[in-house]
């Protein structure tokens, strides 16, 4: 049985807090809140959800990964902006240009994300949380889409997206050039699966699609993320990705 894409998990200095600025952006029920890990359920229980969980790692360039959200008019738009920076959020420079209608701010961890303007046509299936947008080579999105099984929505120059059979949150990969990673991403997957599962297979399944597990340096650095939790096995992607696989859920 496949794993499924349970949460998207952010390694944060204070999760209470960047939990409850995700809730107030997204509107997203908060699971949770203690220091040890706060959770926010997506409206309607479907779908993945977010974590937020302890983490002391320095921040040293720009994530690998970050949400793009979506805009149904300009006033739409303005709104979401004005409704992040009344949480805590901030403009940032990352080389945008004065002409283009995004949005790039950052939530109070750092982590930048994008608000999109209206009319976007990639991403008017999806839903608020249009993508999460990632640097990231062709290969890692084939392997992404034969772990989870979620069809190519794009494969050109290189770049490549996936989204759920059921709809919802596009994840994409920009192709290369690939910036070198510097430590522990703040940001990954975590997969879980079905009752009655066999982890064991599945590791073995998403290694033979080019999956790792940590060893010598790599595994040092996993030390930083990895939280002790026998029910969590951590991996690698292709690129290096950190991700971890849960034990099977009821």
């Amino acid at each position: 049985m496949t794993s499924q894409l349970f949460a998207i998990c952010f390694r944060a200095t204070r999760p209470s807090e960047l939990a409850r600025f995700w809730s107030g952006v997204l509107g997203w029920e908060v699971a949770g809140g203690a220091d040890e890990g706060a959770a926010l359920l997506s409206p309607g229980g479907t779908g993945f959800r977010i974590r937020f969980l302890p983490g002391q790692e320095p921040k040293t360039g720009q994530n690998r990964a970050h949400f793009d959200l979506t805009s149904a008019s300009a006033e739409d738009q303005q709104q979401t902006v004005a409704r992040a920076l009344e949480y805590g959020g901030r403009h940032i420079d990352v080389g945008q240009q004065p002409e283009e209608g995004h949005v790039v701010l950052a939530d109070p961890d750092g982590n930048e994300f994008c608000v999109i303007e209206p009319g976007n046509t990639f991403l008017a299936d999806t839903g608020f949380i249009g993508a999460l947008a990632c640097d990231g080579t062709q290969e890692v999105g084939y392997f992404w889409s034969a772990a989870l099984r979620w069809p190519l929505v794009w494969d050109q120059d290189e770049e490549t997206a996936i989204q759920s059979p059921d709809g919802g949150t596009k994840i994409t990969w920009g192709g290369p050039p690939v910036a070198p990673k510097t430590g522990p991403n703040r940001l990954s997957f975590e997969l879980a699966l079905p009752s009655g599962a066999d982890r064991e297979a599945e590791i073995d399944r998403l290694v033979s699609l080019g999956a790792t597990l940590p060893v010598g340096d790599e595994a040092d650095e996993a030390d930083e993320v990895d939280e002790s939790d026998d029910s969590r096995v951590l991996m690698l992607d292709p690129d290096g990705n950190e991700f971890f696989v849960q034990g099977p859920r009821p």
